[in-house]
């Protein structure tokens, strides 16, 4: 969900509903406050002079918490990926008020009109975001992406350095972006290709009013330079993930397929709104296929998000591959230390194995303590997004109460049967007998309440 834009005020209410329900907090007690303010004036003293390195970082345009910026440098015919990452670690201490604090958070929330961050502003917006008006500190990972996309972790250090650029999505062109940036991100997705990658960029959701009063849903699809970042930090994340695993030590992130039945819903989603999926072609061969850009497809894109199985962490155990099955590869997280509290130790742990170090203790005995408190923070997060989903799409049919609507009906169990609108990317429930999945049925609106997150429907005949 990216923005609901709401000039009459009417889903305040459930907004500040949701905030409520999950616990949201509002802001940092005042000690955290206070310890955040003292620890950005740590002075820099065992980074190594980068500066001269031309960083460039690519986000949103609005964003401020930057935990990323990137240099490209041809290599033979290899490309070098010089990847920054915020030095978060160097201002938290372990135990500190600072670091319980995020320790209860896990990561940042967010909401359509705020977010609730893990780290105060003093470290998360100024301090340590890598933005461009002046030096920071930040933890570089330098990856050789060879011909075929394989991205191999060659050296990790702490060093001092100065972006060039705060690039936006929605506004950069080719040309701002470092000379190799195309032809990497090229290379990328043709090995999450060979790999057999299930990679889904689904578009995001912004409800606003038309000019009669209703609210209307648009589907905002990545746009090219989102994507291409994306699989910057994405190779960064596999490498690293290779290396921790060869070493015996790390946190992983770990997901398995959709299901046979959840797949089977897909493909009726996919019917409802007018997508050809090939009976022979799986899931990850479709979706390759998508083109986002296409509503009904990024409706779709949506479905699949929904539907797959979540994600976990796991710690590094003996004779166990990790695997991710939206990767098909053993896959970590550590490019959002300012957004994860996991990312942190990874992050710790990889600089001791690049460097031929023992890993820290403090990072192992993390790494037994973070998945629940990761699992819990991710639950959260999942809940508050489908919450907020539930209050778009219930404003997205207000005003339409008595309408009908085309469906087709997903799934069928003890509550009724599931359905997908063809119209819009909704997925409700009505009591209907006789029907399988799969079938189209005409459902009529009979109410839709943004303050209680609720539409009901009825099956017409």
């Amino acid at each position: 969900m990216k923005a609901i834009r709401d000039p009459d005020c009417l889903l305040a209410q459930g907004l500040d509903a949701i905030r409520a329900q999950f616990r949201v907090p509002a802001g940092f007690p005042p000690q955290v406050e206070s310890a955040a303010a003292q620890a950005a004036r740590k002075p820099l003293s065992d980074h190594a002079d980068r500066t001269a390195m031309p960083f460039v970082t690519l986000d949103p345009a609005s964003a401020t918490d930057l935990d990323q910026a990137f240099a490209l440098e041809p290599a033979g015919g290899d490309w070098l990926l010089h990847y920054a990452i915020a030095d978060i670690d160097w201002f938290v201490t372990d135990g500190d008020p600072v670091d319980q604090e995020a320790w209860a958070r896990g990561e940042t929330l967010y909401l359509p009109d705020g977010k609730a961050a893990l780290y105060p502003r003093a470290l998360s917006e100024s301090a340590a975001s890598l933005l461009p008006d002046g030096p920071r500190p930040a933890v570089v990972f330098t990856s050789r992406i060879d011909a075929n996309g394989k991205a191999v972790l060659e050296r990790v250090e702490r060093a001092v350095i100065r972006s060039r650029a705060k690039l936006g999505y929605e506004a950069v062109r080719p040309e701002d972006l470092p000379a190799g940036f195309g032809e990497v991100a090229r290379r990328l997705a043709e090995a999450d290709n060979a790999r057999g990658a299930t990679r889904v960029d689904p578009p995001e959701q912004e409800v606003e009013r038309d000019s009669s009063g209703h609210f209307t849903l648009r589907l905002r699809p990545m746009a090219w330079a989102e994507r291409h970042n994306a699989a910057l930090s994405l190779a960064t994340n596999l490498a690293v993930a290779d290396a921790l695993h060869r070493a015996g030590t790390g946190l992983f992130r770990v997901m398995e397929r959709p299901s046979r039945e959840a797949e089977g819903r897909l493909r009726h989603t996919a019917e409802a709104f007018g997508l050809a999926w090939p009976q022979e072609a799986s899931l990850a061969q479709f979706e390759r296929l998508l083109d986002p850009a296409d509503p009904r497809a990024a409706a779709f894109m949506l479905a699949v998000r929904r539907a797959g199985n979540g994600a976990s962490y796991v710690p590094y155990q003996p004779g166990v591959i990790p695997w991710h099955a939206a990767m098909a590869a053993t896959y970590c997280h550590m490019t959002a230390p300012l957004r994860r509290l996991a990312d942190r130790y990874v992050i710790r742990a990889a600089m001791a194995v690049a460097n031929g170090q023992e890993v820290p203790e403090s990072a192992s005995s993390a790494f037994q303590r973070l998945g629940p408190v990761m699992d819990r923070a991710q639950a959260r997060s999942s809940q508050i997004e489908r919450a907020v989903v539930d209050l778009a799409e219930a404003a997205i049919l207000t005003g339409r109460e008595g309408e009908q609507f085309e469906a087709v009906v997903t799934d069928q169990g003890e509550s009724g049967a599931r359905f997908q609108l063809c119209e819009l990317p909704v997925v409700a429930r009505t009591t209907a007998h006789r029907v399988q999945p799969g079938d189209r049925i005409r459902v009529r609106l009979e109410s839709a309440d943004p303050t209680r997150r609720e539409v009901r429907f009825a099956r017409q005949a």
